[in-house]
């Protein structure tokens, strides 16, 4: 990142190296990337910049999660539910020995992620940008079947089959233009990556209201894997969330500078 150089580092838990980065001086902000994508991934993509993060005095981590990009994993279903990838990002702050609560940020498999870390230890968590807010609820099941086929798919025809099927999928028009690349977890682990996905939700609308803490909610328009509708029953069930809906590529790229405003904003706590 332009004038941030990045440490980079490796802790184990749980039967898996987790490859992570530090970038810059301050309060930390942890963010936790999407489903079958990587922090690397997600650069070459090109869609969220954490330049105003940085320039805002914090320091952010990134890591990749188990079994996506640099990180390893094992084929078990379970380790890969948002609840379990919620106990790596817990550890994860463990051993950086975050003693207080810090900011977090994650998008679409992070969004999940950070919110069953934040319902299950509140008091490590000051503030939540949630990006990209994920099927839950009544409109999970229908998700959940795709992946359980899909990860059938890979078993019998092979990765390549399913990725095959998968690009004829559309896209939403706000980010029709940027490069989808192929998953990052390896071919024997991406059936059980799937399972764990498909076998998860987001927490359950009364431990959602037990949130305390202030909540950014940034998504965009026409995705199914991405209803809207879960982004505004987030914010419904929440005591202190504002919401942003993206309609272009351009507002997009705003992202960065609300999430740096957020983080800055006073809070009672």
């Amino acid at each position: 990142m332009d004038n941030h150089p990045a440490e980079q580092s490796r802790f184990r838990h749980r039967r898996a190296e987790l490859a992570y980065e530090v970038t810059g001086r301050g309060p930390i902000a942890v963010y936790v990337h999407g489903g079958l994508v990587s922090r690397s991934v997600e650069d070459r993509m090109g869609l969220f910049r954490w330049t105003p993060v940085l320039d805002a005095g914090r320091c952010l981590v990134r890591y990749d999660a188990r079994a996506h990009g640099d990180s390893t994993g094992e084929p078990v279903d379970a380790d890969y539910t948002y609840a379990s990838l919620a106990d790596d990002l817990l550890a994860l702050l463990d051993h950086l020995g975050a003693a207080g609560p810090v900011d977090a940020v994650g998008a679409s498999m992070g969004c999940g992620t950070v919110l069953h870390a934040a319902v299950r230890a509140p008091a490590r968590f000051s503030r939540l940008a949630l990006l990209l807010p994920p099927t839950a609820w009544a409109t999970r099941p229908a998700y959940a079947r795709a992946n359980r086929a899909s990860a059938e798919t890979i078993e019998r025809d092979g990765a390549e089959a399913w990725l095959a099927a998968r690009g004829d999928r559309p896209r939403p028009a706000v980010v029709a233009d940027v490069p989808e690349l192929p998953p990052t977890p390896p071919a024997g682990l991406l059936p059980s990556v799937l399972r764990g996905l498909a076998g998860s939700d987001l927490p359950a609308p009364v431990e959602v209201a037990a949130l305390r803490c202030p909540v950014l909610i940034l998504t965009w328009a026409k995705d199914p894997g991405h209803p809207v509708s879960t982004a505004e029953t987030l914010a419904d069930w929440l005591r202190d969330a504002e919401v942003h809906v993206s309609r272009t590529r351009a507002d997009v790229a705003t992202w960065g500078e609300r999430i740096a405003r957020f983080l800055n904003r006073p809070t009672s706590r």
